[in-house]
């Protein structure tokens, strides 16, 4: 087997998540050469990088584009590259796909999931549309194409609050997968709704006694928290919001403290837009940590971003009549949240 066919075998190990060989430093650049190669590949390729903010620091700076779900979904509708390098996990590469299906849409590893997305099932939407047959089903983006296609509208936690809002009054309201972020908006927009019963493992993991003890540690900090948090925290925290909304928060207010409850990735962006202001992850229920951390998010590494440019492997591939149903609550939820920056 020649070392050009022996390469193109090992970069097709991330389609099956066999990523860790003993010889990967062999496939790939190292250093300055690595990011080099990979801005190299792009421009060959007419590539864009679209990262998330939980994305380990050194994608985040080699990102063309950086953002929550809901700016990388605008992003990845209205790019005029070839190919998208997708940094996230997979839920957001196939909505990338889903809203531009004429791109190649790359993910550097398969196995970067979601505790939300593996969770909930189309199959199991169908169900509780029989059981609330006028029911409006708005569901969370972190979830397959599957379960989008049988979904009404689409929300993020950028655009859940207005979107909710705008929904019909006299019809009930199923909303899946995140419970947590669900009863949130249950309390903000005074629906009541049927909650799937969903978590994020990141945001679970945050302990109400351990921030607590932060918050008396630090007493000028300001507690900001992601809405997926669950109600306990949510109830100690000076400012709730999106991803997005939490950085502009956290750039913006006068506090020079804070102490952050949502996957620790942020914190990288955070520092950059406010250098003087003292960050502190918020505490997790394991004490051997000092954050939390998604270990999907951060399955994508610049090897694997590198890999999977160069053989434009692992491909997101969707069946068209799937593409096509759950492209419309996409569609309409981005109609509706116009006005979200």
């Amino acid at each position: 087997m020649s070392t050009e066919t022996l390469n193109t075998a090992k970069a097709n190990l991330p389609v099956f998540g066999f990523l860790k060989f003993k010889d990967l430093d062999l496939l790939v650049p190292k250093g300055k050469d690595l990011m080099n190669a990979i801005l190299e590949l792009k421009k060959e390729k007419n590539a864009v990088i679209l990262a998330h903010y939980y994305q380990p620091a050194e994608i985040q700076d080699i990102a063309d584009f950086l953002g929550d779900s809901l700016q990388l979904a605008r992003q990845a509708k209205d790019t005029n590259a070839d190919m998208i390098a997708f940094c996230g996990v997979h839920f957001m590469a196939e909505a990338a796909k889903i809203l531009n299906p004429a791109k190649k849409v790359v993910l550097p590893d398969t196995m970067a999931g979601c505790s939300l997305a593996d969770g909930c099932s189309g199959e199991g939407l169908r169900k509780m549309r029989k059981e609330f047959p006028n029911a409006i089903i708005a569901t969370y983006i972190n979830c397959n194409a599957e379960t989008k296609a049988e979904s009404d509208i689409i929300v993020t936690s950028s655009n859940a609050e207005i979107i909710i809002n705008s929904l019909p009054k006299d019809r009930p309201i199923i909303f899946a997968p995140d419970k947590n972020l669900g009863k949130y908006l249950m309390k903000k927009t005074g629906r009541d709704m049927i909650l799937w019963d969903g978590s994020c493992i990141v945001h679970e993991a945050f302990s109400m006694e351990r921030i607590a003890k932060q918050l008396a540690e630090h007493p000028g900090a300001k507690l900001i928290a992601h809405p997926e948090s669950e109600t306990a925290v949510l109830e100690l925290a000076h400012f709730i919001g999106s991803t997005s909304a939490l950085l502009n928060y956290v750039e913006k207010d006068d506090c020079q403290e804070f102490i952050i409850a949502t996957e620790e990735g942020i914190l990288h962006e955070m520092k950059k837009r406010a250098p003087e202001k003292t960050l502190i992850p918020a505490l997790v229920f394991d004490e051997s940590c000092n954050c939390s951390e998604c270990f999907y998010m951060k399955r994508n590494t610049l090897e694997k971003l590198y890999l999977c440019m160069k053989y434009e492997l692992p491909e997101i591939i969707i069946e068209e009549e799937l593409r096509l149903k759950a492209l419309k609550p996409i569609e309409a939820m981005l109609e509706l949240s116009k006005t979200v920056k």
